[in-house]
């Protein structure tokens, strides 16, 4: 079994220490250790977190390899420190019958490059007029616990309903895709000052709004578990803010670009703007900061949404939705949380990796850097500092928003499982 010393991290952003890999697992973390035939790597006060778990990804195989496959995502993954993610159903088939899910989980045990487990749809055909089947998931290979429909609402609340009850009977939970859709019929950015500018279908935020607290009060209803995909506004805070303060069972994620990034940039009109749910207000923005710090947001989940160059090099109407994610993720995490005082280091650990691999169930990820636990772990450079080239991206589309943006940190090497993923920055 292989050995590697990590000498000199900053173990989740504490005090410089060496921490000793033996095969699967962490053998040690202390001062001074020494390890015979070990690999060196010489962390050099860069910050040790366990690897990052990702709850909200696309991979697009089956169907649509022309965007991504398993094997170019994973990769993407653990460019980005993620030694999990969970794998949307939106995909061609659907991933809404225990053989196709079961597909998606083994070709990413073939890759190897991060643990992919998938999500299952609510709905056959994610059509939102029949519950799929979510046992037969759930008890297939795959292990299913998460069901959702990303990309559509389950608008009806009767089979919202139904499927939060069936889920609680396993444990599982239904990822809630916020849009009412007859309120966003021909949208196309936020609604707001700058939709009216330029003229453009307006998707308000009572859309997502509305969705969100039917949902909180039908999980109280039948007492389940219910997430929150993608939250982007401040009054959607709000709602999960009060639906906790009550004790209802609501989790919920932002993604790093709505944290980041705002309406006014549709003004130029590119297309690698344009997301679901959409940029929002700087007023969100801060609002969706502050609530990721105070834990009312519990997660920071990617999104990662990868589209063939032609689907995004035309004009704004016609363009698909989306963003990639995976690879700068932590980066915007760190330039908007971290280095404004918001989180520390521990704050992110807890929100890229433990929580999310809890709201999963990713049997173990999200576990501590200590002694005994599986050897899950990304080294970050959070002293680097560099602008987005998104030629060097290991995903095989570019359809980021960062590009040519000077960001922080830098992953310089993965470890799934205590086999180096990614080394120097570069993928093994």
């Amino acid at each position: 079994m292989s050995k590697t010393l990590i000498r000199g991290a900053k173990v989740v952003g504490g005090e410089p220490q060496d921490v000793l890999i033996d095969g699967e697992v962490v053998q040690a973390v202390g001062t001074g250790l020494s390890a015979e035939g070990a690999e060196v790597v010489e962390a050099g006060g860069k910050v040790l977190l366990p690897g990052l778990v990702d709850l909200h990804t696309h991979l697009r195989e089956p169907g649509r390899e022309d965007s991504e496959t398993v094997l170019t995502g994973t990769r993407a993954a653990a460019s980005g420190g993620y030694t999990a993610v969970f794998a949307m159903a939106n995909t061609f088939p659907v991933a809404d019958t225990a053989g196709v899910v079961e597909q998606v989980w083994r070709l990413g045990r073939e890759h190897g490059y991060c643990d992919v487990q998938p999500i299952g749809a609510v709905t056959v055909g994610l059509e939102g007029k029949k519950l799929a089947e979510l046992g037969a998931m759930h008890e297939s290979a795959a292990g299913v616990t998460v069901f959702s429909d990303d990309g559509k609402c389950v608008d009806d609340a009767v089979i919202m309903r139904r499927a939060l009850e069936y889920v609680k009977a396993f444990g599982g939970v239904v990822a809630q895709h916020a849009q009412e859709p007859r309120l966003t019929e021909g949208a196309q950015m936020n609604e707001g000052v700058v939709s009216a500018e330029l003229g453009l279908g307006g998707w308000p935020a009572v859309a997502e709004e509305s969705i969100i607290a039917r949902d909180v009060l039908l999980a109280d209803h039948v007492g389940s578990r219910v997430h929150i995909c993608h939250l982007s506004t401040a009054g959607s805070v709000e709602i999960v803010r009060w639906a906790k303060s009550r004790g209802i069972d609501v989790t919920a994620e932002v993604t790093p670009h709505h944290l980041l990034l705002t309406d006014e940039l549709v003004r130029t009109y590119n297309p690698v703007y344009k997301v679901n749910p959409p940029l929002r207000t700087e007023r969100d923005v801060l609002a969706l900061r502050e609530a990721l710090a105070d834990g009312t947001i519990d997660i920071v989940a990617t999104d990662h949404a990868p589209h063939p160059h032609e689907d995004k090099d035309c004009e704004w109407a016609a363009a698909a939705m989306g963003m990639v994610g995976l690879e700068t993720a932590l980066s915007v995490v760190q330039e908007t949380m971290v280095d404004t005082g918001l989180l520390d280091w521990a704050g992110v650990a807890e929100r890229m990796s433990f929580k999310p691999a809890k709201i999963g169930r990713a049997t173990g990820h999200g576990r501590p850097v200590s002694a005994g636990e599986p050897a899950n772990l990304t080294l970050v450079d959070t002293a680097y500092r560099g602008q987005v080239d998104p030629a060097g991206f290991a995903s095989r589309s570019r359809n980021t928003p960062y590009q040519g943006r000077e960001l922080p940190g830098r992953v310089t090497h993965t470890w799934l499982r205590g086999k180096a993923t990614l080394v120097d920055g570069k993928l093994t």
